[in-house]
């Protein structure tokens, strides 16, 4: 009975090993995502003079502004889902990952292999 209470309620050391290989590999492509919207992004910007982007061209005046609009909020929300996942990595250098902020019990393994920046149990998100 050498466990200690707070024991139960973390993720031994190989199950945070393993969620931080996740999380990075989440980073990595999210990075990726990212600079594939920023690029896109600038081929809308250069919309005008840039021959590269043919397919832009057939685009009216409104559609192209709708398009920067769409890229810009994609590019926000990856901006944010990228610092989520940092923050997991974080969550698991001190050891408090995979521990719901709300009940503090552990969140279910499955829902953070899909849902790996999650610092809600479903519980506690259906409790919101």
């Amino acid at each position: 009975m050498g466990t200690s209470a707070d024991e139960k309620l973390r993720y031994n050391d190989a199950d945070l090993a393993y969620f931080k290989d996740l999380l990075n590999a989440k980073i990595k492509e999210a990075q990726e995502q990212y600079e594939l919207i920023k690029s896109a992004y600038m081929n809308d910007a250069n919309n005008g003079t840039d021959d590269t982007a043919p397919q832009f061209k057939a685009f009216d005046e409104g559609s192209a502004v709708m398009s920067k609009e769409t890229s810009s909020q994609l590019a926000i929300r990856q901006e944010k889902f990228i610092r989520d996942l940092k923050n997991g990595l974080i969550r698991i250098e001190n050891k408090s990952y995979g521990v719901c902020r709300v009940t503090g019990k552990l969140i279910n393994k499955k829902r953070l292999e899909l849902v790996p920046h999650a610092t809600l149990s479903i519980e506690a998100k259906n409790m919101q």
